[in-house]
């Protein structure tokens, strides 16, 4: 049963992720949501057929049914990794009331939202207001999931979120956005309300780890089309950091045990 569970969550989230890619292609294209998907090349409108997650992409081959363009490899990524963030969450989490389902959905909200965001950073090299403005107000009622009640954790959330996201709007403004843009801060201010400080400082400190690490073996790979000047988004790496810190318990404790034993 719990394995029936975790495949219909996976399931779930790569319909979910399905939107994702229609959020992230028409935002700020003016274009509603609303409305038939259609090919980017021939304006084909699709069938539901060639809408099913993961699976049109490749029985189709990753090319469209009428003009044989090339479908984006985006579309079955995000739809798998957002299948794979709803199970992940689903079996990290406890699933046995009420209380935890809710809790479970809200996170399963929260994590869409930045998976839109990231992609759209990594596309547009721009982190979008709306997604990320809504983030922060859902971050909010995570304090209240955790505690159970409106209590005085949500001020020391929302300062906790002030005091990690400072330091990069302060870089945002000293270096005119070129070593950093807003949208990282406003992110960092969400993931500082819902993790809580020392949490959430173990991510940023895990997200510039991470991403220093993805740069260097990009470097190194790259051949010369990738160097120390080209700009890489930084939310990503936020992104998957919150994401690690929240289901493993990864906190400032988890980074002083990693440094005891590297040191011996």
């Amino acid at each position: 049963m719990e394995l029936f569970f975790i495949i219909s969550t996976f399931v779930l989230g790569t319909i979910i992720g399905s939107f994702l890619n229609v959020t992230i292609y028409r935002h700020n294209t003016g274009r509603g949501f609303g409305g038939r998907s259609f090919c980017m090349s021939c304006a084909k409108e699709l069938s539901w057929h060639e809408l099913v997650p993961i699976a049109s992409f490749i029985i189709q081959r990753g090319r469209c049914l009428k003009c044989q363009s090339k479908i984006s490899w985006q579309y079955p990524v995000v739809e798998f990794l957002t299948g794979l963030v709803f199970a992940l969450l689903f079996i990290s989490m406890p699933h046995q009331s009420l209380a935890d389902l809710i809790s479970i959905i809200y996170y399963w909200a929260i994590f869409s939202i930045l998976i839109m965001i990231s992609v759209y950073d990594i596309r547009h090299k721009i982190i979008p207001d709306a997604p990320v403005y809504t983030f922060i107000i859902l971050s909010l009622f995570a304090p209240i999931l955790a505690a159970g009640a409106l209590n005085f954790d949500i001020l020391l959330s929302v300062l906790a979120g002030l005091m990690l996201s400072a330091p990069f709007a302060l870089l945002w403004i000293l270096s005119d956005g070129r070593l950093m843009g807003l949208g990282d801060a406003k992110i960092v201010l969400g993931l500082g309300i819902m993790l809580g400080l020392a949490q959430g400082l173990a991510a940023v400190l895990l997200a510039f780890w991470i991403g220093a690490l993805f740069s260097i073996i990009l470097l190194a790979l790259s051949r010369g089309g990738i160097t120390m000047k080209s700009e890489i988004p930084f939310g990503p790496f936020l992104v998957l950091s919150a994401f690690i810190a929240l289901i493993s318990n990864f906190d400032l404790g988890s980074i002083a045990n990693l440094f005891q034993t590297l040191a011996f």
